[in-house]
């Protein structure tokens, strides 16, 4: 399952909930089923990517940043196939009652994530071996996740929610990019051709670190033209995590030695994710903005 990485799930919904809330419009058990269906469908994608790359020979004992498993004779392959179609079919019970409470349209759109989901490892073309799986990220588990959460609270959505989704959707798209750095090396020796891969180390550095920057130039943005309260500006407390992850990478060491780089690139959007939303409440709480 990979639990550490289960926030990239939380976040967006937090978000999207938090913003709904300063709306006027909250409902917990809306909220608290929509976390779990987002964390179970991340939790099968993780499974997912442990099955197909063990199945395509891609993870060995010397792995980094896996699960590991089924590498190491701890669960059967067929066990953590099993798993993530259950951990899937449970999503789905959640998003029917999710869909019985607003509308079926959102069945459409949470089936078009899982999908992709599962063809970021699976399928003849997995979007893991191509420069698209950033792309995919940013959007299914920024934008997409956020607009369902706003819009099973508040039944509409606002071009506000949508420019406040834009954040989270750039950093949650640089923890793929930072995972991918880290394994460029032997992602190339196994044929994939990621983003990291294309741009080469040190250019990816860059665009990790300008990712960084703009996910803070648009909160910026958002409160100069008054679409977000001020108070959203308390993400600036993240900015040690961006620095330290940059840094770590530009030494261009091995896929062991940056996976302190990869940790700080998820606390950083953790962190931004969960500062972003306590200054979307204090906002409403203090100000009323």
């Amino acid at each position: 399952m990979r639990p550490h990485t289960l926030t990239a799930a939380v976040m967006p919904v937090l978000i999207g909930s938090s913003i709904a809330w300063a709306d006027g419009s909250f409902d917990f058990l809306l909220f608290v089923t929509m976390l779990l269906a987002s964390v179970l469908i991340q939790a099968a994608v993780n499974m997912f990517n442990e099955y197909f790359d063990y199945k395509r020979g891609l993870d060995s004992t010397e792995s980094v940043g896996i699960g590991g498993v089924i590498v190491h004779n701890e669960m059967e392959e067929r066990t953590v196939l099993r798993s993530a179609i259950a951990f899937f079919v449970l999503s789905i019970i959640l998003g029917a009652y999710i869909c019985s409470r607003t509308t079926w349209w959102i069945a459409a759109v949470g089936s078009l994530g899982m999908g992709v989901g599962y063809l970021y490892s699976g399928g003849k073309s997995p979007l893991a071996y191509t420069p698209f799986g950033e792309a995919a990220a940013g959007i299914f588990m920024g934008p997409v996740i956020v607009l369902i959460a706003y819009y099973i609270q508040m039944d509409s959505l606002t071009t506000q929610a949508v420019l406040l989704s834009v954040p989270i959707s750039i950093l949650v798209a640089s923890i793929l990019l930072a995972n991918n750095i880290r394994d460029s090396d032997g992602d190339a020796r196994r044929g994939r051709r990621t983003l990291a891969i294309l741009l080469g180390h040190e250019r990816a550095v860059s665009a990790l670190g300008i990712m960084f920057v703009v996910s803070l130039a648009w909160t910026l943005i958002l409160v100069l033209f008054g679409i977000a309260t001020p108070w959203v500006l308390i993400v600036i407390l993240s900015i040690p995590k961006a620095v330290s992850a940059v840094r770590t990478f530009r030494k261009g060491l091995s896929a062991r030695e940056m996976l302190p780089a990869m940790k700080a690139t998820s606390v950083l959007h953790s962190q931004f994710g969960l500062l972003f939303s306590v200054g979307i409440i204090l906002g409403r709480m203090l100000t009323g903005i």
